[in-house]
């Protein structure tokens, strides 16, 4: 860190793991399409227990078709566990609620600089088109092997603006590539989804038949933690960075568009999103732990691609939980939720709050723990307290006494066999948004409802988003000879994939593990269609 840089880029915070004993740095060749993300799963699926989990540098890629890249790719860098993502916050896990507090209420602005290491290398123009070059020379993994389409970019931070306010969001958004100077934008569309969609409606509305975008690949870890945090609307998330870290981000003009870009970014995607056509993107593995079909999102036009001369690109391992980017949010969230209800809504008895995570990054169940013979009015309190904190948590809000183990499903299943009435002890709360799920309905046009005390499946629902068998298999291999941490696989530690899938589908994931997914892109190109709303679902056999 420099004199005018008193916060860490992703190059301090990845020589800060390594000599935390947090990162694994592999030197073998590693097929990015069809073993990275595999690899990196077997610390979540393998019985590894959480503080054996690292984040994993891989110094030699390749993909599908054999070919190398220049630039190395860390996964779990920023939340591989819960000790990784402290190192990335530098605080105590005591202090994390405090200092998110502090910074969502004091954002310090960004410092605006002219020289910029995220534009030592600067490519525009031709020199983005073609085989090899623009985004296909950039290393990126294909989550789930098997299923997904194209390399996706996961750790994003994703910058659009406000054109009313010229207020500057940053979401963490996927984005599939479709050829070497075109990606699809997935931006969430239900209410209180992502701001980035606002924008977007915005220039609709004005009659703008662009919107500019930049896609920032390798953020300094507190501007990284920001994306994903789904602040408050008009919130400019790199002044909370600020907050985060007690002083300005610096920040630099893009090249081609009219956006602020962090100065210490690894990679920097610039472009427009097209407001008028939509294209099939997808299937991809979501965090909902399902598998997202196709459905028509946001093509991006590439402008320009700029990155530091010595770039990392970082990815995250998401969809089925424990995961990074659910660590991210859950050590976080969980203190959030007891301050909320301990202190803004002065609860009496709440000892804990614990939000289930397994298979699933969307924290819908909620288990608070109480105190022994805390009053019903205040059980009932902290409840509806939990469930409206946050519209996407708390779907399933369970109050216990502190002699249930939160993290024991079998003692939860116990308390509500034997200490609830059903008749006095459930309420159903209706008028709930569903948000985020793996239902095919378009998720603004559902109601849902919150249960205060049937999980089954009420639909053929996508596979379930981990690699398939073979893929998993094929790392369990490499994991092993790598001499790595004796794996425990614990179901599901594959998908079968069963259920919603179709052969289209298949052979679009075949080629993407061949590393031919603009054999795909091109596919997809041809079926872009105008006058659809962002996440219409596509069934190529309709």
């Amino acid at each position: 860190m420099s004199s005018v840089r008193k916060y860490p880029d992703l190059h301090d915070h990845i020589d800060a793991l390594k000599k935390a004993g947090l990162l694994l740095t592999i030197d073998r060749a590693i097929d990015k399409d069809a073993e990275m993300h595999p690899l990196v799963r077997w610390q979540y699926v393998g019985g590894i227990e959480q503080d054996e989990r690292k984040a994993f540098l891989f110094n030699s890629v390749t993909d599908g078709r054999g070919r190398n890249y220049k630039f190395p790719v860390v996964v779990g860098a920023l939340a591989a566990n819960p000790a990784v993502y402290l190192l990335g916050m530098r605080c105590a896990a005591e202090d994390v609620e405090k200092r998110w507090g502090e910074a969502i209420a004091n954002p310090i602005a960004p410092r605006v600089i002219t020289d910029a290491v995220c534009q030592q290398v600067v490519i525009e123009g031709d020199a983005l088109k073609g085989e090899g070059n623009g985004l296909d020379s950039l290393p990126i993994p294909v989550s789930t092997p098997g299923f997904d389409s194209a390399p996706t970019l996961t750790a994003t931070n994703v910058i659009t603006k406000d054109p009313d306010s010229g207020i500057q969001n940053h979401g963490t958004y996927r984005a599939a590539l479709k050829a070497s100077d075109r990606l699809v934008v997935r931006m969430a569309t239900r209410a209180g989804g992502a701001g980035g969609y606002r924008h977007y409606q915005k220039h609709q509305a004005r009659g703008d038949k662009t919107m500019p975008i930049a896609i920032v690949l390798g953020a300094p870890p507190c501007v990284a933690y920001v994306a994903p945090m789904k602040l408050p609307i008009d919130v400019d998330e790199v002044g909370v960075a600020g907050g985060l870290v007690g002083s300005p981000i610096n920040v630099v003009k893009a090249r081609t568009v009219d956006l602020m870009v962090p100065a210490e970014a690894e990679i920097v995607i610039e472009g427009y999103i097209d407001t008028e056509y939509l294209e099939p993107e997808g299937p991809f593995g979501e965090s909902h732990g399902h598998i997202a079909l196709e459905e028509f999102n946001m093509p991006m036009r590439v402008t320009a691609i700029t990155h530091r001369k010595d770039a990392v690109v970082a990815s995250y391992i998401s969809q089925v939980t424990p995961s990074e980017s659910s660590a991210i949010k859950l050590v976080s969230y969980e203190p959030m939720f007891l301050v909320h209800l301990q202190k803004t809504l002065g609860i009496r008895g709440v000892k804990r709050v614990k939000l289930h995570e397994r298979l699933t990054a969307l924290r819908r169940i909620i288990i608070v723990v109480m105190e022994k013979n805390t009053l019903k009015t205040e059980i009932w309190r902290a409840l509806q307290g939990a469930s409206t904190f946050r519209a996407d948590c708390g779907k399933i809000c369970i109050a216990v006494d502190e002699d249930i183990d939160p993290e024991n499903a079998d003692a939860i299943f116990w308390a509500l066999a034997f200490r609830m009435n059903p008749a006095s002890d459930l309420q159903v709360i209706d008028y709930r948004s569903p948000g985020h799920g793996p239902e095919r309905e378009h998720e603004a046009e559902r109601l849902d409802a919150t249960l205060l005390m049937d999980a089954t499946r009420k639909e053929e629902l996508p596979p379930l988003a981990l690699p398939r068998r073979e893929y998993m298999e094929r790392a369990g291999k490499i994991w092993d000879e790598l001499g790595l941490p004796k794996r425990r696989p614990q179901a599901p530690w594959f998908s079968p994939g069963d259920g919603d899938w179709l052969p289209q589908w298949d052979a679009a994931a075949r080629r993407a593990v061949e590393g031919r997914y603009l054999d795909n892109g091109d596919i997809s190109d041809r079926l872009k269609r105008s006058g659809l709303k962002p996440e219409t679902r596509f069934r190529p056999d309709e």
